[in-house]
């Protein structure tokens, strides 16, 4: 599926796999995919726009559901245990880059497209949702169609927590995608 993505719609996923970097998260879930989806220009961020939700709220949002729960930011300990344990030091790696290179000019671990299992199925249901409607390519609004279809997850509950009417969405989404096709 990821081959038949837009440039904008690729864009959104690294910028999903930014926040859950910036975030400490080992994986992409569907909250990284939404936070990449308002992050990114395209029809997905017009929509939730349009509809009250602003990058910034769902970031704060998300940070807040994820404390609630007690999701931990690991930034990928396990990761930076076993390379100690073999006498590497990602910490003066860090360092040694950010003196030689700039600020953040290496950043470890990458979660490298490692994606929760909801989020696969959300993918799944993005393919669904544009082959349904005749599409061969899968833009920023097809993504947005797929996580709500889901109607679960960590994303879904941030919707929510914000004021958005997922089935609303939902449906203004789903008619501007099949009006954008025509």
């Amino acid at each position: 599926m990821l081959e038949r993505l837009t440039e904008q719609a690729k864009q959104a996923v690294t910028a999903s796999e930014d926040a859950a970097l910036a975030m400490g998260h080992d994986s992409i879930g569907t909250e990284h995919l939404l936070l990449g989806l308002t992050s990114t220009p395209g029809m997905a961020s017009e929509l939730l726009r349009e509809h009250g939700i602003e990058s910034q709220q769902v970031r704060e949002e998300t940070i807040r559901l994820l404390a609630e729960k007690g999701v931990p930011a690991t930034g990928s300990q396990a990761a930076k245990d076993a390379l100690s344990s073999i006498g590497i030091d990602v910490a003066e790696i860090q360092r040694r880059a950010d003196d030689n290179f700039g600020p953040g000019a290496f950043r470890f671990p990458r979660p490298g497209f490692t994606f929760t299992p909801r989020t696969k199925v959300i993918f799944d249901r993005t393919a669904q949702e544009a082959q349904a409607l005749g599409h061969q390519h899968i833009d920023t609004g097809h993504l947005l169609l797929g996580l709500l279809a889901e109607r679960e997850g960590v994303a879904i509950h941030v919707l929510s927590r914000l004021g958005a009417q997922t089935p609303a969405l939902h449906q203004t989404v789903l008619a501007r995608v099949t009006q954008q096709a025509s």
